[in-house]
This record gives C-alpha cells, structure tokens and sequence, in this order.
C-alpha cells in the first residue's frame, strides 16, 4: 500500500522500517503443525493455562483476544484450539528473524520479541529504495522463520513506520513517504500513535487535541513545559516527525522482577508465601545473572480491589532470595488480612551494578556470595531449580513465558543454553 503512488521508486533523504510479524506464537505454531494452519487457535501459559496470550487470526475474526478466558473463547468461536504455549521456541525463531534482518542493515532496534526497527537510510544506494527494501525484510523473516508472515511499515520516522504497519495485517506492507506523512496522520487520532498513553491523551483532549491534526494547534512549548522532552517529542510525532533514532544497544534496566498467577481467591497463607519464595528466587537469580544489585523491592498482591502492595528498602543492596523472602514474610505479617489473592508479584526497583569484589570483613556475606554462584552454576546447567529450597517442590507448575520485552542480548535475554535443553528465563504473566 502507498500512500504516494509518485514515490514508489525515490530514495528517501530518512527511512526506516517497522517489521512486525503477524500473530506471532499463532504463526509458528501453525509452521511448525500444518494441521493447525487456517484453524481458530489461541496461545495459553501451559495445557492448564485459563487466559488468551494471543490468537490466530481466524479467532480473532470471531472476537478472541488476549487477555480472554479460555472458556469464553471457546463459546464463541466455533471450533477453537487451545494451544500450549512453547516460549523457549519463539524465543529461537525470534533469535532466527532478527539476526537474518541484521544482515540489511546494522542499525536494527529489536522492539519486541515480534518486532524490530531497521534504519535504512544509509543502504539504498547498496539495496535500492524503501519500497525494494521493504519487499527483502518481508523476504527475510520468511526464510529465516520457515513460514512466518509479518507486516511492514516504512516511513522516515519510527513512529509512522510503526502506524504504517498496522494499517495492513496480516502480511502487509505500507508505505509513507516523508513528505506526506503530516498529511496521512492528520486525521489520525493521537492516542492511535505508539508511546501515547490514555494519561497523555486525557491532558491532549482537555486542550482540544483528539488527532494529530488538532496537534498544530497545540504550542510545542506548552507540552514540552508539562512533559519535557518527551512532550516535545509527541508533537513532533504526530506531525511524521519523530526524531528519536534506533537504539542498537539495550539500556540499563529500570526494574527486574517476576509475577505469577495464582488460584483464584486463594487465601491460605501457606500458598501465598510458597508463590512469593518463587518469584524471590526468580528475581534474585536474575540480578545475580547480569551481576545486579538492589536496595528498593516492590512486595504485592493482587486482590479483588486491585494490588495491595509495600516498598521495602535494604542497606547494602541485596541479590540474595532470603533478604527478599524476609521482606515477603514482613508484608504478610503487616500489610496483608487474609484476603484472596489473585496474583503475587516482586520486583527490583533500582537495579545496580556491582562489582562483587569480597569484603573481607564480612565473612559470611563471602560464604553466600560462593554458594549462589555454585547454585546458578548447577541451575544454569541442568535446568531452572534444579538446587532450590524444597519448599518450591510445591510450587506453581505453569512453565515460564516469553517476556514482551525479550532481546537476544544483554539483560533482557531469555534464552540460557544449555547441553541437550533450552531454558526460558523471563517475565511471567
């Protein structure tokens, strides 16, 4: 699709690439079991999993969604198909897609685990225009994916790039040229642009702002005083403007932490507290994996009336799952009635590195420091909680999923190696 049909055939003075693939877990899943292709299915957490992770898009014609109950899927879409889901797979059709689209260009930003930004501004004279470019990372992601079909946006700013590929799903491809991309966006509503969120857009529509064309009439400064640069930036964005570049380098995180579902309306304390020591162990061996530590963790548990939740800070900063669990134990004790539980959730709030040089005045701080590595090494060998306090034997079965912000790189890297079996250590919905 073009949305000018003069520049078909131009180079673009900047362009950039927004590759989506379609339905992604549906889509491997229908590669990897032809059986499955044309059918309603519906990704789950497991054969026990209750709620929609995503479908196909022959569910989605009936109305299945993700965040959907099982139940309901199945009363209204006839013929639907629960499938398990299998992340340490997509993680390695994923690792597959983007090192292929690396081979276009270097200046890739993997967005999402089904996602990636290429800057293709400086190969077109070696690859030729947008248009023929585009056609190759479509190209790509099939062969490297073995059947995969993904959507394509292509414009000079990510932003309308990212607009641009969902304007053709599934198996799409959009062009919009720079020069008409203020144009194209004008009637589009703000809130249909990625990065802004409902709070952004009650503040927009408070001040006569529902599309990007109403953004002209907004003073650039006036948002740029209430949100700063990225005020600035939300302006320039709804005018095909977005001057935000592609980041080829994962930042620092902000946070680790993981979170589980639980039965619901579980009340009894001994089940709570197994389902916090779980996600206590994720997270301290996550920050002991890419050598973090915090002093700030979030404790919570999701109740009939939202999250009941506390902060705890510790001094010195921590990697170590029972200074966590004390602060489980402390939260229950303190902060938590008895109410039925939903979902338990920890995260590290200020994630640090260290640098684990020995303190040799803390002898025993020594001992746990070698202990936990002797336990990650064990673990990462031969699988998640090999060595694991025992009270996790009874713990939660539901096999991990792929977080939405995967990387195959860098602190967001999911995918531990291991001889003869493949471990997916990520966020857990």
């Amino acid at each position: 699709m073009f949305y000018d049909n003069t520049q078909p055939h131009a180079y673009w003075s900047r362009a950039m690439i927004l590759v989506d693939m379609n339905a992604f877990f549906c889509s491997v899943e229908q590669v990897d079991h032809p059986e499955l292709q044309g059918r309603p299915i519906g990704i789950t957490n497991g054969s026990q999993g209750t709620c929609i992770i995503t479908s196909s898009y022959e569910a989605r014609a009936y109305g299945v969604h993700t965040g959907m109950r099982l139940k309901e899927a199945q009363r209204i879409c006839p013929g639907f198909l629960q499938v398990p889901a299998r992340p340490e797979r997509y993680a390695q059709v994923s690792s597959r897609i983007m090192e292929a689209l690396s081979g276009i260009t270097p200046d890739m930003e993997i967005f999402s685990v089904d996602e990636a930004f290429l800057d293709i501004t400086h190969c077109q004279r070696l690859l030729g225009t947008p248009h023929q470019i585009a056609k190759r990372a479509k190209q790509t992601v099939l062969e490297a994916s073995g059947g995969v079909l993904c959507s394509v946006g292509v414009s000079g700013d990510k932003t309308t790039a990212k607009y641009a590929a969902k304007l053709d799903k599934p198996n799409g491809m959009t062009l919009i040229p720079p020069g008409v991309a203020q144009q194209t966006l004008t009637r589009v509503p703000v809130t249909e642009l990625c990065g802004i969120a409902k709070g952004i857009g009650r503040y927009l529509a408070e001040r006569g702002v529902y599309t990007c064309g109403d953004m002209r009439r907004l003073p650039i400064g006036e948002i740029g005083r209430r949100f700063g640069n990225p005020g600035r930036r939300i302006w320039l964005m709804t005018q095909g403007l977005d001057p935000e570049p592609v980041h080829t380098d994962v930042d620092a995180p902000k946070s680790i932490g993981h979170g589980k579902v639980m039965p619901p309306n579980t009340r009894r304390r001994e089940v709570v507290e197994t389902f916090l020591l779980h996600m206590a162990e994720k997270v301290a061996t996550r920050l002991r994996l890419h050598h973090f530590r915090a002093s700030l963790f979030y404790i919570g548990v999701r109740i009939d009336e939202g999250y009941l939740s506390r902060k705890y800070r510790c001094d010195p900063p921590t990697d170590h799952s029972p200074e966590i669990v004390a602060m489980c134990q402390d939260f229950l004790d303190n902060h938590w009635a008895g109410q039925g539980c939903h979902q338990v959730q920890i995260t590290a709030l200020d994630p640090k590195y260290a640098d684990y040089q020995l303190d040799f005045l803390q002898p025993d701080h020594q001992r746990q420091d070698r202990l936990n590595q002797a336990m990650d090494h064990i673990n990462q060998r031969y699988g998640e909680f090999t060595l694991a306090p025992v009270r996790l034997l009874s713990r939660s079965k539901m096999p991990n999923v792929i977080a939405p912000a995967w990387k195959p790189f860098g602190h967001r890297e999911t995918i531990l190696q291991h001889p003869g079996k493949t471990m997916v250590d990520s966020y857990e919905l």
